[in-house]
């Protein structure tokens, strides 16, 4: 095989992707979390940084709150300079897996039904509820899912926390598809709104869907589905003025945020040969 695809566990993935690349063997492009960190292993997101996976036999895939925020703001950080970002995102029972999908429907007609919702998958029912918890906390308050939007961030953008600030917190949300993700950036440049809504309009895997006066804004359910990464409410920051911006971005974390991804890898691969 030229390439193999891994959509395991991190555990499965140590013990088996150096054994398939060994030797002359297949690249293999990683979904899990096991090579994300590692300096030996590149970070990959084609839009970005298809540079990275030149020579390398074991390719890691980001997670998907990354990739989804990521395609969107590495267009702005290369005109504007990013210097903070603070995100919030609202992901969709299908970042659990399957078994959170069923919890999530099943748990809707327990509601309905006037009756106690189980929880198995998640810590708290998600039926009508939010959850402001996804992975293990980590020393520091934040979660493992938030933590990974600062240290996949930093990777692909081949910078660190000297560079660019950043802090997430992570909520789950009773939806099925596509995560959202509300967004605050501080910049070096001035970033007016209009000129940064007409420089994402250029950019590949990214679709400008933000005419609030006609209700046209990204959401979850218009996201579903869909390869490219939505974003819309783009709007100047109360906090950080011309220097700062607000947008809301939607995606579809099984495609970019998973699946779509590792295909346009293996894509760049097929290109490079």
């Amino acid at each position: 095989m030229d390439i193999v695809f891994l959509a395991v566990s991190s555990n499965f993935a140590l013990e088996y992707a150096p054994l398939i690349a060994a030797k002359g063997g297949a690249i293999v492009i990683d979904n899990s979390s096991a090579f994300r960190y590692g300096a030996g292993y590149p970070l990959c997101i084609p839009e970005i940084n298809p540079e990275v996976i030149r020579g390398t036999r074991i390719i890691a895939n980001p997670n998907c709150t990354t990739a989804i925020a990521a395609v969107v703001l590495w267009p702005l950080h290369r005109k504007y300079k990013l210097k903070k970002i603070i995100l919030s995102s609202y992901q969709a029972s299908s970042g659990a897996g399957a078994d959170g999908i069923r919890e999530l429907k099943d748990g809707v007609a327990q509601v309905l039904a006037g009756k106690v919702c189980p929880t198995n998958v998640f810590s708290h029912p998600l039926a009508f509820n939010v959850i402001p918890h996804i992975d293990k906390f980590q020393e520091n308050g934040y979660t493992k899912e938030e933590m990974k939007v600062v240290w996949e961030t930093l990777k692909i953008f081949g910078l660190d926390s000297n560079n660019i600030k950043i802090s997430c917190t992570a909520v789950r949300v009773p939806t099925i598809r596509a995560h959202a993700e509300a967004i605050t950036i501080e910049t070096e440049e001035i970033i007016p709104p209009g000129e940064a809504r007409e420089l994402l309009r250029t950019c590949a895997g990214v679709s400008v869907i933000d005419d609030p006066k006609q209700l046209q804004y990204p959401t979850p359910v218009v996201a579903s589905e869909k390869f490219d990464v939505q974003v819309g409410r783009i709007r100047q920051s109360l906090v950080f003025g011309k220097n700062g911006l607000e947008l809301f971005v939607c995606g579809d974390q099984l495609l970019k945020g998973a699946a779509l991804n590792a295909v346009q890898i293996a894509e760049c691969l097929s290109l490079n040969r």
